[in-house]
């Protein structure tokens, strides 16, 4: 593909050059807007005391940042501690149980985590799917699957299902939804594997030993049960050469994150600033520009975070989980702006592919999509927000095989197939840094705000250079004095490639909607 095609290294670096700069130019705009709205009315409720023996405040606005490496950091660690103690014990005496002491471990991590009652409750949702998956109907799995999910979004069922958590501690609504909403999507690809494969007689005691498994039950990801009980059955794992090696390294970078995420709010409030729409808006475009880019970037490192630790403990126990998200800044496809790769792989296996079949014609590729980010609107819970995220990204996913339609036609393709490969590839690159942008801009929806939406695409698109701030550190000198063009152009690597519904066959990992935990 001549999107694949090799450029000169010199090229690329210097396209390299001019991404760092302009990264590193916004990012001193940004460093400076942040000491200046240090002491703002606006900033005092979410930017408190952090180094205090060199004069830095830390933006403390991500209530679960600030919950899982404060108060929640020891039970964290020790829950996953003793999992990971526990499993090497079962590992080493008795392996063919393992998978029970999974079980018996989560539950009872549940259970005194969330109540008794909350545990049963969950066990009523397990048992109705276990039930529709011995009828033999995928539809009617399906259907009572998305019907006990929007129980978990919508009142009047959420208002009474959350009354059947014990005590009030803050983090009980995040552990509610993201363990309900986690044990239907298992559950329902527990009844559509039995449905699919009715020979292989799955068990009601094969469905909770995969469902409360402790590292993925809260904050997934999930793993669809074929794959989860085909690598949870073996009875004498082997570890490949070198995997205990990775798993060193990927806890090390892990760590390294969490502490590189702590230094950089303690300088950059970019969690905080938006929230100020006066203050945003005097922000010189390289600044307002890298704001919301970065604000993205956090997104993906916090899933990266989360994903890479619950990932660690997952290897360890001998499976392969879903890897973690793709970073931001590789990225100018919606075919690729996936942050939660294991909901990505459940949605491509029970809705997307069966839908869109090859997805190489649109009107199937419509079909699939809206009922791709139906699904996932019900996921993130129904509102106006989720209503206009859903709708741009569906567009947008819709709208670049419209492109590659268009490219294919007969005048344009001709023209490019006049351009040598690597001009073909400069010319695509220039359309994915407009898509990167538009990525940058849909999702912004969700992350922010409408209105810190709105300022941005204004900014950029229309009318251009804020009011200006002065800076006190640097007499004579503002913000605004300082600007670089709007867009961050994104890095195209040589082994980038081009997403689309024609490409190897793959479908869902090369072209699959955007899907967000927040």
């Amino acid at each position: 593909m001549r999107i694949k095609t090799a450029l000169p290294a010199a090229e690329l670096g210097l396209y390299s050059l001019v991404l760092s700069g302009a990264l590193a130019y916004a990012g001193r705009g940004l460093l400076e807007a942040s000491q200046d709205g240090v002491h703002r009315k606006a900033f005092r409720e979410s930017v408190r005391p952090g180094w205090e023996y060199i004069g830095r405040k830390m933006d403390v606005a991500d209530f679960e940042w600030v919950m899982w490496f404060t108060s929640f950091r020891n039970v964290i660690v020790f829950a996953l501690s003793g999992h990971v103690l526990f499993a090497k014990l079962c590992t080493m005496v008795a392996p063919q149980l393992r998978s029970w002491m999974y079980a018996v471990y989560g539950v009872l991590a549940v259970t005194g985590t969330m109540g008794p009652w909350y545990l049963l409750l969950l066990l009523g949702h397990c048992v109705g799917l276990y039930v529709a998956s011995l009828l033999g109907q995928p539809w009617l799995c399906l259907g009572l699957g998305l019907a006990s999910l929007a129980s978990f979004k919508m009142d009047p069922l959420i208002s009474w299902q959350s009354g059947f958590v014990t005590g009030t501690f803050d983090l009980q609504e995040v552990l509610f939804h993201g363990g309900s909403g986690f044990t239907v999507l298992r559950c329902t690809s527990f009844a559509l594997e039995s449905c699919a494969h009715p020979d292989r007689h799955y068990s009601l005691a094969d469905l909770l030993k995969y469902n409360f498994y402790l590292p993925f039950f809260f904050f997934g990801p999930i793993m669809t049960f074929d794959r989860f009980h085909a690598q949870v059955s073996q009875v004498e794992p082997v570890r490949r050469e070198g995997e205990l090696w990775h798993i060193r390294a990927q806890a090390g970078l892990s760590v390294a994150a969490i502490m590189a995420v702590d230094v950089f709010f303690h300088f950059f409030y970019i969690l905080t600033i938006p929230s100020d729409l006066k203050f945003a808006n005097r922000l010189p475009d390289s600044a307002l520009a890298g704001l919301a880019y970065s604000n993205l970037v956090y997104d993906w490192v916090k899933a990266a975070i989360l994903f890479g630790v619950v990932n660690t403990v997952a290897c360890l126990d001998h499976l392969d989980p879903p890897q973690p998200p793709k970073c931001i800044t590789a990225l100018y496809v919606f075919a690729e702006t996936h942050f939660d790769r294991g909901i990505n792989d459940w949605l491509c296996k029970y809705v997307y592919d069966h839908v869109g079949g090859e997805h190489s014609a649109v009107i199937p590729e419509l079909a699939a999509t809206v009922a791709t980010f139906a699904i996932t609107t019900l996921w993130l819970g129904p509102c106006d927000i989720v209503y206009l995220w859903s709708f741009l990204n569906c567009f947008g996913l819709n709208f670049e095989l419209w492109v590659q339609k268009l490219a294919e036609w007969g005048p344009l393709a001709r023209i490019e197939a006049s351009l040598s490969v690597q001009m073909s590839r400069r010319v695509r690159a220039l359309f994915g840094a407009l898509n990167f942008w538009a990525i940058i801009m849909y999702n912004l929806v969700s992350l922010n705000s409408l209105e810190f939406t709105e300022l941005v695409a204004r900014r950029l698109l229309l009318t251009g250079e804020g009011q200006g701030m002065e800076i006190q550190n640097v007499p004579g000198t503002s913000l605004k004095d300082r600007d670089l063009p709007e867009c961050l152009p994104p890095l195209v690597t040589p082994g980038t490639q081009q997403g689309g519904p024609t490409t190897s066959g793959r479908g869902w990992q090369e072209k699959s909607p955007q899907i967000w935990i927040a």
